[in-house]
């Protein structure tokens, strides 16, 4: 039940979201919100978040966003009140079409959890989680809509779980929803998203990028008004009425920046553009743009290979705007947007707006498109979810050339598609069908890169079947499915054979041929499928070496039939030790120790080699030891959202005497004796054992890189600090994970 302080902020709450969603609501729609409002209020009353709030509070902010942030209609801010009415109340979906109606009810359906989705021990239930969500949708992107603010509102409120639970929860948003949220154009959405998972997984960096906007906001302003003022001068010449806005690049990135191209924060040269937000109409909106154009670049002198025009061709998720990069008078480039109010409006609030603008063509139908063919791709049930997401992220967020068809039609391609992407484009059989391609009428192989403004024609025949190395011609989600499809079906002739073959290899080594033995060789050999593993049998690319080398046969060949029993037995001791490991995890949710018990056993990730001090998380997988990476690791991240409910908050035990591999780059001076002075310091002022030493010069600057053993990280900072104290030397830091 409610106190009188928490009914008072319910109601405070409640004409917040009608404020923001309409200044003369419907009746007929007020009601329907005013039904959905009580309902949920009354269904939530005995229900508390992590915060101790009534829960209550998280539909209703999840309306405020619907309303404020994404201007949707009244049944999205509805539904957005009783989204998780089905879930975790007695309220069932024929409840709510009885009380509502049947078009509530199903956006409802789709947004209701999905829990148990697949055995979370053999793929992810992050990523199955995603394909259910893609699954699950219509061609109203309400829902979709409606699954952004809430997992907004999760992102905002956050600090109230536990560390581990943070870092899965912000890599998944990372992943999966800030994608999305681009996709639909709602870039405050995915700004803020984005912004969020930084600040949970990797907060130094987050506090250190916040903190230095703060410091270098008076220089930025000042500089910004003195380079403001000479177009506000000429534009208010002119009849246009417009405004100026300054955006400030998101913290995430500015981070990604200084990752990327390992600068510093001084050297991020982008940290805001100047937009320039025109009044007039949908007709004159073209032309004004680039009348506005043309005044700036009078006053600042352009970079002819820094203009983008998205109002000629938008982006695919309906961003539309003049883009261009100008020096200032002082010699600094900064960027300037130019956009109509109805672009702007698109720009902040994504594929909802539209609806707001009659009298253009329905943009909508791209991205309900969009939709179906990523709804085509998972309907296939052998279709891996994991595979599938990768490609999806780099669909996502790729930019786009503009190709054409012989008759002229445009096909929207990312940036470095193939001819064979283009084939696939238009219908998947003629992608299966292509033997090469004519690109301006001149023959081309099918692998041939696709550059704005080609006209290609597809040349196919009736005997051409997929080819694995296709894979490596295809860079969009599309092609690499049905290729991957064809030749699936191709396999899958192979299967019965080569499972016979590999249960010979087994039976040879003295191996048992079981569910887990497998799996250890399909992660061996780096294989996902069995579809896979049995054909690569079949055709005798996998052999008794492979096997041995999988088990360390060859070395233990004098004892190996002692050995034997240990292997047959290795399912129910590894059961065991996960089932011990999981009931101390429970009873210890924070952390694991390692190194605390020899029960525990684990191997350090070298792909970001993760050492004492460092923020660590552990991944379980039955039958191996627990895997340990830095958690700003892009691969640990990548881990967190796919396998997030095997992932544990780790730290190693205080004072155990153990030795990290890690990792320093530098940049310097050229210098003879360098070499010399940084072993000195390494080995015998600190007593450091170096495992190599990379350096390599050109035009008097050395570049390089030492891998060494420290005890921890007070250890390895100390050591940086005194290198950095070397004249020569220019940077120097730790090395990042890949």
């Amino acid at each position: 039940m409610y106190s009188e302080e928490e009914h008072n902020e319910i109601s405070n709450k409640y004409n917040e979201l009608i404020g923001c969603w309409k200044a003369q609501p419907d009746k007929g729609e007020l009601e329907m919100i005013n039904k959905a409002f009580d309902l949920a209020v009354h269904v939530h009353s005995t229900m508390r978040r992590r915060s101790k709030e009534p829960y209550v509070y998280h539909p209703i902010e999840v309306a405020i966003i619907c309303a404020k942030d994404m201007r949707l209609d009244a049944i999205s801010i509805a539904c957005a009140l009783l989204h998780d009415v089905v879930e975790d109340t007695e309220v069932t979906i024929e409840d709510i079409q009885t009380i509502f109606n049947q078009q509530i009810a199903t956006i409802i359906s789709g947004l209701t959890k999905i829990k148990d989705v697949l055995d979370d021990s053999t793929r992810s239930m992050q990523a199955e989680y995603f394909k259910q969500i893609i699954l699950s949708l219509s061609n109203d992107m309400r829902v979709i809509m409606i699954k952004m603010a809430d997992r907004l509102h999760n992102m905002r409120t956050l600090e109230h779980m536990s560390r581990d639970k943070q870092l899965k929860i912000a890599s998944e948003t990372l992943m999966l929803y800030a994608p999305f949220a681009y996709r639909m154009g709602l870039y405050n959405i995915k700004t803020e998203l984005e912004d969020l998972s930084l600040k949970y997984t990797e907060p130094e960096f987050y506090n250190h990028i916040y903190k230095q906007l703060e410091n270098t906001e008076p220089n930025r302003s000042k500089f910004i008004m003195q380079f403001v003022k000479p177009i506000e001068e000429i534009l208010s010449k002119t009849e246009i009425k417009h405004q100026i806005q300054v955006r400030t690049k998101s913290l995430y990135g500015i981070y990604q920046k200084m990752s990327q191209q390992n600068i510093s924060f001084d050297e991020v040269y982008d940290i805001f553009a100047i937009r320039i937000i025109l009044d007039v109409d949908i007709e004159q909106e073209r032309l004004e743009c680039w009348k506005v154009y043309s005044l700036i670049t009078e006053i600042y002198k352009p970079k002819h290979d820094r203009l983008r025009d998205w109002i000629s061709i938008p982006k695919a998720n309906g961003y539309a705007a003049l883009h261009t990069t100008v020096m200032s008078k002082t010699g600094k480039w900064v960027e300037v947007q130019i956009k109509s109010n109805r672009m702007h409006e698109i720009a902040e609030t994504g594929f909802a707006s539209h609806h707001y603008y009659k009298n253009i063509t329905d943009e909508n139908k791209v991205i309900e498109e969009w939709l179906n063919r990523i709804r085509d791709q998972f309907q296939n049930a052998d279709n891996d979810a994991l595979s599938f997401l990768d490609d999806f992220k780099l669909d996502i967020y790729s930019d786009e050339i503009y190709t054409f068809t012989p008759k002229g039609d445009m096909i929207k391609l990312p940036v470095n598609s193939s001819a064979l992407d283009f084939a696939y484009a238009i219908h998947t059989e003629i992608g299966n069908r292509s033997i090469g391609a004519k690109v301006n009428l001149t023959l081309v192989p099918l692998k041939h890169t696709l550059t704005s403004g080609d006209q290609v024609e597809i040349i196919t025949s009736k005997k051409q079947t997929p080819l694995p190395e296709w894979l490596n011609y295809v860079i969009t989600t599309k092609a690499k499915y049905h290729i991957k499809e064809a030749l699936k079906i191709e396999k899958k002739k192979h299967y019965s054979d080569g499972k016979q073959k590999l249960n010979e290899l087994f039976e040879t080594v003295g191996i048992e041929f079981s569910k887990q033995n497998i799996k250890k060789l399909k992660d061996f050999i780096k294989i996902e499928s069995l579809i896979d593993l049995y054909y690569e049998a079949d055709v005798g690319r996998i052999d008794l070496n492979d096997l041995k080398r999988c088990w360390n046969i060859a070395e233990r060949t004098p004892w190996f039939s002692s050995f034997i029993p240990f292997i047959r037995s290795r399912a129910q001791v590894e059961d065991k030790h996960e089932e011990s490991l999981a009931e101390r995890i429970r009873n210890k949710p924070e952390e694991v120790v390692l190194g605390e018990s020899v029960n525990t056993d684990y191997k350090i990730a070298t792909c970001c080699n993760p050492i004492a001090g460092d923020d660590v998380i552990g991944l379980i997988t039955p039958g191996m030891p627990m895997l340990i990476h830095r958690a700003n690791c892009k691969r640990a991240q990548d881990q967190m959202s796919r396998f997030g409910n095997r992932i544990v908050k780790a730290k190693w035990k205080q004072h155990d005497p153990l030795l990290f591999l890690a990792g320093i780059k530098f940049t310097s001076i050229d210098k003879t004796g360098l070499i010399y002075q940084l072993a000195d310091i390494i080995s015998n002022k600190y007593n450091l054992k170096i495992r190599s030493f990379n350096l390599t010069s050109s035009n008097e600057v050395s570049e390089g890189k030492i891998m060494l053993y420290v005890k921890d990280i007070a250890n390895l900072n100390e050591l940086i600090s005194e290198i950095r104290t070397i004249k020569e030397i220019e940077k120097v830091s730790r090395m990042n994970p890949e």
